[in-house]
């Protein structure tokens, strides 16, 4: 059935969809295979016609953000990719309240409400996801997150083609995570601001950079691997750190030397050595200290992966 599913959904979609699209070029990590169909819908009844699909065929379906969290198993991902970027990419700013599509980077939206004077949102400069992907991850930093400033968003369930206004209170908001599923697509999120300096906020993002940059690696990760076992208190990358695994390395892939949660990917990297990175430091951790770390990367197209890790959350 997923043959003739992934071909009777190729057919439907084939004025914004494409088959055997690589996925690597739309993840941070720059690994892993390709997804059966990838769509790019460019309005709201091409996405309903993904929903139709979707329910028509049952194939699993995948809402790629700009992929910061996404770590793509090199068999690839068998159903359906869905892109927003070119239907979702829109602002608007009305004195204190910010509207924003799915796709908008936290970059070019933090640096956005700081230009019209406002103030709340300066720590998603350095998040390097989108607003759709920060909804459901309940992104943050610095000391603040999604949830301090989210008023609601407006969701598409993929497997009904319904969609409608959820309130903050309605989403599940919880530390790096939300009650969201795979089938429930953001479409567009509503901030609530305060009246800030311009100055100021310009300061801000610029200290949050600095700090970002001295800190954390570039280069092809994901940013922070694991969830902080204890918010505030308990950093996964202390665990990590003093079991001495910095520079532990599998083929490709490597715990980073600048900080201890971040796994890097170097050319020629497989998405099964950063995988084996990973499931090394989790044993590691759990066997010498009896903390389970949860992964903050959402792993997709693996088949040995527990249901609360593939139902993690797409950045």
């Amino acid at each position: 059935m997923t043959i003739a599913g992934q071909q009777q959904a190729l057919d439907a979609l084939c004025d914004f969809a494409v088959a055997d699209e690589p996925l690597a070029p739309h993840t941070t990590y720059k690994v892993g295979g390709s997804a059966a169909i990838f769509a790019s819908p460019r309005t709201d009844d091409e996405l309903r016609r993904v929903a139709e699909v979707v329910r028509d065929t049952g194939l699993p379906v995948l809402v790629v953000g700009r992929g910061s969290n996404l770590l793509v198993a090199d068999d690839g991902f068998p159903g359906i990719a869905v892109s927003l970027a070119a239907m979702a990419e829109w602002i608007r700013v009305d004195d204190l309240i910010v509207e924003a599509g799915a796709a908008v980077a936290l970059p070019v939206l933090a640096r956005r409400t700081v230009a019209a004077g406002l103030a709340g949102f300066e720590w998603a400069v350095g998040v390097p996801g989108s607003i759709g992907g920060a909804v459901r991850m309940n992104a943050g930093g610095h000391g603040s997150d999604m949830a301090a400033v989210l008023i609601g968003a407006h969701v598409l369930d993929l497997r009904t083609g319904h969609s409608g206004w959820v309130p903050v209170e309605g989403l599940g908001l919880h530390f790096r995570g939300s009650a969201l599923a795979d089938h429930q697509v953001v479409l567009d999120a509503r901030l609530q601001l305060s009246v800030g300096d311009i100055a100021t906020g310009e300061s801000a993002l610029t200290e949050i950079v600095r700090w970002r940059r001295e800190h954390q690696p570039g280069g092809q990760n994901a940013g922070s691997v694991f969830v902080n076992p204890i918010p505030g208190e308990l950093p996964a990358a202390v665990l990590i750190d003093q079991l001495h695994l910095r520079g532990f390395r599998v083929g490709g892939a490597f715990v980073s030397e600048k900080h201890a949660n971040f796994i890097q990917a170097t050319e020629g990297a497989t998405a099964a050595d950063v995988r084996a990175v990973m499931e090394h430091v989790r044993a590691t951790v759990l066997r010498h200290t009896g903390v389970s770390l949860r992964s903050e990367v959402r792993l997709i197209g693996f088949t040995d992966v527990p249901a609360a890790e593939i139902a993690g959350v797409t950045w």
